[in-house]
């Protein structure tokens, strides 16, 4: 029983990342205090929120889902479930750094690199899920994406997409830069 408590809570967090993502920090659902900082981080791609906002978040989102998940489940099945949310979260919080620092070392690095990538540098109404697709096939925002154009500008701003002022070798043909713009 603790461990699909804890998987579902896991599971639960790739729901929450998608709305949160989508509605709080896109569609502004909350405002636009919540949402400043993600659109800082699509301005600056190798800028991330610092935790204490974060943290507020999680201080208000967790205890209300505890107040569900307990009653529902009891005690220590409702608050392994928290639990599971908690490391969905931290493990989500890795993969979105290394995203943006670090090459890629699997397929599933790889596909959540592309994936991601096209909703900064294709499509910030696309491809909201950054763990899981699932919630872009459900809520029909999935795009998928081979090829990332990615503007030069952002481009000296990702340690491991260059090599010189070219996209690395490796990585020819799933990344290109974007022409500069030239004035008229």
């Amino acid at each position: 029983m603790t461990w699909l408590a804890l998987a579902c809570g896991g599971f639960t967090w790739t729901l929450l990342e998608y709305l949160l993502h989508r509605f709080v920090f896109h569609e502004r659902l909350l405002g636009v205090t919540p949402a400043r900082e993600h659109l800082e981080h699509h301005a600056k791609v190798d800028w991330f929120a610092p935790f204490g906002p974060k943290l507020l978040l999680a201080a208000i989102v967790l205890p209300a889902l505890s107040l569900v998940a307990v009653p529902l489940a009891g005690w220590a099945p409702g608050l392994v479930f928290v639990g599971g949310v908690v490391g969905g979260w931290l493990a989500y919080e890795g993969l979105h750094r290394a995203i943006h620092v670090w090459p890629p070392h699997t397929a599933y690095g790889r596909w959540a690199r592309r994936h991601h990538l096209y909703h900064h540098f294709g499509d910030p109404r696309r491809n909201h899920g950054v763990s899981s697709p699932l919630w872009d096939f459900v809520f029909r925002t999935f795009t998928p994406v081979s090829t990332v154009t990615v503007p030069a500008r952002s481009a000296r701003k990702l340690p491991w997409l260059l090599d010189g002022d070219a996209v690395h070798p490796t990585l020819a043909g799933t990344y290109v830069l974007a022409p500069a713009r030239t004035a008229p």
